[in-house]
């Protein structure tokens, strides 16, 4: 039995994965919120294509979609964060739970609870053979633009005024304030990236899982989520390595068979257990101490 099927989808999952990973660590990493919304925001960008894909060429589409998912996610972040920005952390975690069952809904009511067929990507969805295994030329394609994503976003953070004030929030938010940082354009800037990653991703994701459901963002999300606590909250290589891991391992449990396949969403969660008991701050994560 050849390996190589199950290894090429988990590093192409794993890819995917790690795009929305980076969306809650960096949200996180900064306003110390688990964004619940952004696997429905992945959600929504892949029923934003498939409602544009017929009145539009898909090459139109696809940056619609990217604008219309950042869009999104700034009017979210403005509209149920913003203003709990001094409340208890509680209320923002709400506020997230609320949002995410709101773009669920709506989907529903969209949709009519009905299953979604995503568009065949011209080139991207086309079947291709490596090493005498088939599989879709996106599976390639995942890992490689994820790496140039991540690299480009590193290099922004590292190498631009708003990246170092994006450093200096998640270091300390409230000195940052006080030294002239624009709080609400580093947090805006934060929910845009996340969000475009997630489109990018939402798009990778679902040219090998075509049917989109008003629930289809939630089991990516909550193993994106995974990923980051696994890697580190906050550290972005730590969301990808994690990213990684989960995709490659889940998908090696598959190719043990149907009754292994059953297994491979609760390893995700296992692994989520074994990691908050061992060491609750991930793999890359600092050891955060509270100021008395």
């Amino acid at each position: 039995m050849s390996y190589l099927p199950y290894l090429l989808a988990g590093v192409s999952v794993g890819g995917q994965y790690a795009l929305i990973a980076i969306g809650y660590t960096m949200v996180y990493g900064i306003l110390r919120l688990i964004n619940f919304a952004h696997g429905d925001i992945f959600m929504a960008a892949g029923l934003i294509l498939i409602y544009l894909a017929n009145p539009l060429t898909l090459w139109l589409a696809l940056p619609l979609v990217l604008i219309i998912t950042v869009i999104m996610g700034f009017i979210i972040e403005r509209a149920a964060y913003k203003p709990l920005r001094n409340s208890p952390r509680m209320s923002v975690m709400i506020s997230a739970i609320g949002v995410s069952y709101l773009i669920q809904n709506l989907a529903l009511y969209i949709t009519g609870g009905l299953a979604k067929t995503y568009p065949a990507l011209p080139w991207i969805s086309d079947a291709i053979t490596i090493f005498g295994a088939t599989t879709k030329r996106v599976t390639v394609i995942t890992p490689v633009l994820t790496l140039v994503l991540i690299a480009a976003l590193i290099l922004l953070i590292r190498k631009t005024k708003i990246g170092m004030a994006m450093r200096a929030v998640s270091r300390d938010f409230d000195t940052s304030r006080l030294m002239g940082i624009r709080i609400n354009t580093v947090i805006s800037v934060t929910f845009i990236i996340g969000s475009f990653l997630a489109a990018v991703g939402s798009t990778l994701y679902f040219a090998s899982y075509t049917a989109i459901v008003p629930t289809s963002g939630a089991m990516p999300g909550l193993k994106a989520f995974v990923a980051a606590v696994f890697g580190g909250i906050g550290s972005i290589p730590g969301a990808v390595i994690g990213a990684f891991i989960i995709g490659i391992c889940e998908n090696i449990i598959k190719s043990g068979g149907s009754s292994w396949t059953t297994f491979s969403d609760a390893f995700t969660f296992v692994l989520l257990i074994i990691i908050l008991v061992a060491k609750p701050t991930g793999l890359f994560g600092e050891k955060q101490t509270d100021k008395v």
